[in-house]
């Protein structure tokens, strides 16, 4: 196809301005690209800065650059989880103060005073259901560092099938869109690390290699090393090309629902009563508050190995929730369940309202099939769907949840059923 004349080219590949999207002038208008040479250098660009990464290593005048003025105070940070997660004010100071000294910690000025500032890693402890990951997610709302959430349960040792440990510094950078400089400082949440806990108390002969060998790979990148990780995470390959990050001031929050170390602690707790006269001092403790108890010996008892405890030296616990704290879970939260479904309805122009009995029933039954604040969305769900498949296809601007319709529903979707053969 001929040019048209005086028609405006490309000047990087010569394609004429109506064979392209747009063609981007300089500053003289003189010389022109298109926009496919643009996407062209763009990719080649991204792949040039996946293979080298963006640097190696955080420096100390790009660390001042943090401005601590700027930065939320540990009482705004707690303000600011306390609109999404109901309760747990224990483990919300610990994540705050954490969190607030870890920007203070990449911000410490380049001093003779020879005091340098070591990360306080953090391990929370606590139920299923009790906000471990939520308030994970939270906190990553509020920070301008990378963050990440990564599942511990997949870790293998190296060597055999499953990712390696490596793969969680992979999930940062892609964070961080593998700008590495920015990926030093992030925060990496390890969420399920019980699941990969000693499967016994003593040393087997045989290979642990999704248990203690995961725990042993963990210790350098929690103590702080530099770290080859793949660009693309999978499995490493001698002829893939490494990245090298520095773990020295990358926090890690680790968490954890720890079934059964309640009777660790009883047993620690108990374990030093002798005698008769001690008999009538013993406290009287319910099982769910044990775990305000936590100690990282009992952490040690449950499979964790004493190397990797010494890393995390902070430990926190997070409460069961109980009655008030589920219905508060329901409706006060800025994303509360009963929120979230009734901006569904009001996009359909209906304005839907749960009574009071209707609530006091959604929290009683996730009380008796002990399902926790997770458990919740599952049974207004199995209450909602029938609402949610009627209601757009008829003419009505109001839609009360009463507790008859909600036992009814949640009778229908054989719950009860279910509990019973559980």
């Amino acid at each position: 196809m001929a040019k048209k004349k005086n028609e405006a080219c490309c000047s990087y590949c010569g394609r004429p301005g109506s064979m392209s999207e747009i063609l981007i002038p300089s500053a003289d208008q003189h010389v022109f690209i298109c926009a496919e040479c643009v996407d062209q250098i763009h990719d080649m660009l991204s792949q040039y800065r996946r293979e080298i990464g963006a640097g190696t290593g955080t420096t100390k005048t790009e660390a001042a650059a943090i401005n601590l003025q700027k930065v939320p105070k540990p009482q705004e940070i707690k303000e600011f989880l306390d609109q999404y997660v109901i309760g747990q004010d224990d483990a919300k100071k610990y994540l705050s103060v954490a969190v607030y000294n870890h920007y203070k910690r990449l911000a410490q000025p380049d001093t003779d005073d020879d005091v340098d500032i070591e990360k306080s890693n953090i391990i929370l402890v606590g139920p299923t259901g009790t906000g471990k990951t939520l308030l994970a997610k939270t906190i990553a709302r509020l920070l301008d560092v990378p963050f990440t959430i990564v599942d511990a349960t997949v870790l293998t040792q190296a060597g055999y099938v499953g990712e390696d440990i490596e793969s969680l510094l992979t999930r940062l950078l892609q964070a961080a869109d593998y700008d590495v400089q920015a990926a030093e400082r992030g925060i990496v949440f390890i969420d399920e690390i019980d699941k990969i806990a000693r499967k016994g108390d003593n040393p087997s002969i045989t290979r642990d290699v999704s248990g203690e060998g995961v725990q042993q790979g963990l210790l350098k990148l929690l103590e702080g090393s530099i770290v080859n990780v793949p660009p693309q995470g999978g499995r490493k390959h001698p002829e893939q090309k490494m990245i090298p990050v520095d773990t020295k001031n990358i926090l890690f929050i680790c968490g954890g629902a720890f079934d059964g170390i309640e009777q660790k602690i009883a047993h620690r707790m108990n374990s030093h009563v002798v005698g008769y006269a001690t008999a009538g001092q013993r406290r009287k403790l319910d099982k769910d508050e044990f775990l305000r108890y936590v100690a990282p010996q009992d952490l040690r008892s449950f499979g964790l190995i004493p190397e990797i405890i010494g890393r995390l030296p902070i430990v926190t616990h997070l409460d069961p929730l109980d009655r008030e704290a589920l219905l508060r879970v329901l409706t006060e939260p800025r994303n509360a369940i009963t929120r979230q479904y009734q901006k569904l309805f009001k996009m359909d122009g209906v304005e839907l309202t749960f009574s009071k009995e209707a609530l006091d029933l959604i929290v009683d039954k996730a009380i008796e099939y002990k399902l926790g604040a997770r458990g919740l969305r599952s049974i207004v769900e199995s209450i909602m769907v029938d609402a949610m498949y009627e209601v757009p296809s008829k003419k009505v601007k109001e839609f009360t949840v009463t507790a008859e319709y909600a036992l009814e529903k949640i009778r229908n979707a054989h719950f009860e059923d279910a509990a019973a053969l559980g």
